[in-house]
């Protein structure tokens, strides 16, 4: 490809500059922080942009800060070409982090550790400094390329309406913020919302409540129920087959109240294995298993009791792609339509639930979102939810996918293939906007968790990588 030594040279001899400028700004905690006046996401988020853009204006670009939600650097003044669209948020730095600290960048067995390194600063600084490489080297191109760095990604990216509202979208966005080769297309969404009440009940045995998950986009891992009524010897028993059949193990604490009235109470607790809800395969859900071990005691007939039936018959345990409730499909591009119970409230007068659905191509308000309607409000279920999110395809036969694939075979020696996914990246409401790196496919960077990293060889070629398709798409 045209140019590529130059660019290959450029960049391997700025290594050690701008893995410094990577560890700048991971040196900064920008976790969202409470709003202050000027800055919308707290003042470490404001920090980092503020440094960013100081180091592309240094640099040479020209910039712009847009209210502290957004700030871009502008490779020329000619008409809009590409956009490389990345974030410096992060998310919070939680517990277990044993290489480094997690605000303090460091570089260890060819990795960068640090909250940040890898999502998203790290790819960030590379896409900066590969508008510095086609800059810097006098590399003809004839559109502009722009730098957005947004500061919401992680909590809902309020910020993309912010900058979208003043500009308008470039013909061609790509952002750095997953994996290579390309992912280019994106499973819409039903976020499935659903309550019902009875009359608080008294008969034994009976459930009393369940508290099931964390966030709606979560697959449980743990759950916990209290029953009333039930004996040990029963429910020992019943948890032991449940757990047999379902891989679900189940723990069980008694109190003192008046057994020999038949109505102690028990806490029960299942423990499975959490998972992202685009990838419940991987999990285990606890709160399907929950209902699954009440709904085999013999439970007296109350509210709770009929909820519960009702609930196994529409979501049953292992059940990840909807086909009880009907709407189970798939396409060949983007894959099967999946589904994870992940919320449950129950009191002794009623309920509230959540499910999570990821939903294919061929997905649709009528195929998806009135079938669930009915058959959950045929249950006797009060369905609050009335949209859906929709799915997100940049077709993968296009100039701008097939050349930034080529850009990365010719680059890795790797296949370059399109790749869909079940979760939600910066692009999915652009048109033509697709996640293109900036790690290898096989590289987990343990990008939410303890103990981030980037793989230092990867963000050195993702500069390579980004500063050739610059070359490509806009010249």
């Amino acid at each position: 490809m045209e140019y590529r030594e130059i660019i290959e040279s450029y960049i391997d001899s700025h290594k050690e500059e701008m893995l410094n400028d990577i560890k700048a700004l991971c040196r900064i905690n920008s976790e969202k922080m409470p709003y202050r006046e000027g800055m919308p996401y707290g003042e470490g988020v404001c920090a980092a942009l503020g440094m960013a853009l100081t180091m592309a204006e240094g640099y040479g670009f020209s910039v712009r800060n847009y209210d502290n939600y957004v700030g871009t650097a502008d490779l020329n003044d000619k008409e809009p070409g590409l956009d490389i669209l990345a974030h410096l948020d992060v998310v919070p730095a939680g517990e277990g982090w044993q290489v480094t600290a997690p605000f303090e960048p460091l570089e260890k067995d060819g990795k960068l550790y640090g909250r940040g390194t890898a999502d998203d600063k790290g790819p960030a600084v590379a896409a900066l400094y590969a508008m510095r490489a086609v800059k810097e080297c006098g590399i003809p191109v004839s559109k502009n390329v722009r730098l957005i760095l947004g500061t919401d990604e992680e909590c809902g990216s309020s910020d993309i309406p912010h900058y979208y509202a003043e500009e308008k979208e470039a013909p061609m966005t790509f952002s750095p913020d997953a994996s290579f080769p390309v992912i280019n297309t994106e499973k819409g969404s039903l976020r499935g919302h659903f309550t019902a009440e009875w009359e608080k009940s008294e008969v034994l045995p009976r459930l009393c409540a369940i508290h099931a998950g964390l966030k709606i986009n979560v697959l449980p891992g743990k759950a916990e129920a209290v029953f009333q009524g039930v004996s040990p010897e029963v429910l020992e028993a019943a948890m032991k087959e449940a757990e047999g059949a379902i891989g679900v193990h189940f723990e069980a604490e008694y109190s003192d109240y008046t057994v020999e009235k038949g109505d102690e109470m028990a806490k029960v607790t299942a423990i499975g294995e959490g998972a992202h809800a685009a990838h419940p395969d991987d999990g285990n859900n606890a709160l399907t298993a929950l209902v699954y071990l009440a709904n085999r005691l013999p439970l007296a007939p109350c509210g709770q009791t009929k909820a519960l039936k009702a609930l196994e018959e529409l979501i049953p345990h292992g059940d990840c792609r909807g086909k009880a409730l009907g709407v189970q499909m798939e396409d060949e591009v983007s894959g099967p339509l999946t589904l994870v119970f992940s919320l449950l409230e129950v009191t002794e007068t009623g309920l509230e639930g959540w499910f999570d659905s990821r939903c294919p191509i061929c997905a649709n308000e009528e195929n998806v979102l009135k079938p669930v309607k009915a058959a959950m409000e045929e249950k006797g279920f009060q369905f609050l939810s009335d949209s859906m999110n929709p799915p997100h395809h940049v077709p993968g036969d296009s100039h701008f996918v097939q050349t930034l694939l080529k850009v990365y075979e010719a680059y890795t020696g790797r296949k370059g293939e399109c790749k869909s996914t079940g979760g939600g990246t910066y692009v999915h409401d652009l048109k033509n906007g697709v996640a293109f790196g900036a790690s290898m496919p096989e590289t987990d960077n343990r990008m939410h968790g303890a103990d981030e990293f980037a793989v230092i060889d990867e963000l050195m070629i993702s500069a390579k990588i980004f500063a050739q398709a610059i070359v490509e798409l806009c010249r």
